[in-house]
C-alpha cells in the first residue's frame, strides 16, 4: 500500500498557530517558496510526520473535522498530489 511521508528537504514550523513549510535547496531555505497551511492541511502535514496511507489520513481528518468522507478523500488526495509535485512529500511503500 502506498503511504506518504514528509520530504527530508523541507523544514516546517508552527508560528502563531500557522504551519509554515520551507523547502531547503542546496542547504539553504528557499524563502521564495514558503507554504502556509490551513488547519486541515496542517493536520494532514502532522499525520505524515511518519509514513501514513491516504486512508489513514482521511480517517484522521474525518475524526477531527466535520466533513463528508467523499469530500475529505478528494481534498486529501489533491493535497498529496500537490505536495508531491512540489517535492514536499514522498511516496513510500510503492510496489516495484
Amino acid at each position: 500500500m502506498r503511504s506518504y511521508v514528509r520530504s527530508n528537504s523541507v523544514v516546517s514550523r508552527v508560528i502563531a498557530g500557522e504551519t509554515l513549510i520551507v523547502p531547503v535547496r542546496g542547504g539553504v531555505g528557499d524563502l521564495a517558496s514558503i507554504y502556509s497551511l490551513n488547519p486541515v492541511a496542517s493536520s494532514i502535514w502532522n499525520a505524515i510526520a511518519q509514513p501514513c496511507s491516504p486512508q489513514e489520513i482521511v480517517d484522521r481528518i474525518q475524526q477531527e473535522f466535520a466533513a463528508e468522507r467523499q469530500q475529505v478523500e478528494q481534498d486529501v488526495n489533491a493535497f498529496l498530489v500537490e505536495m508531491e509535485s512540489a517535492g514536499l512529500v514522498e511516496p513510500v511503500g510503492v510496489p516495484a
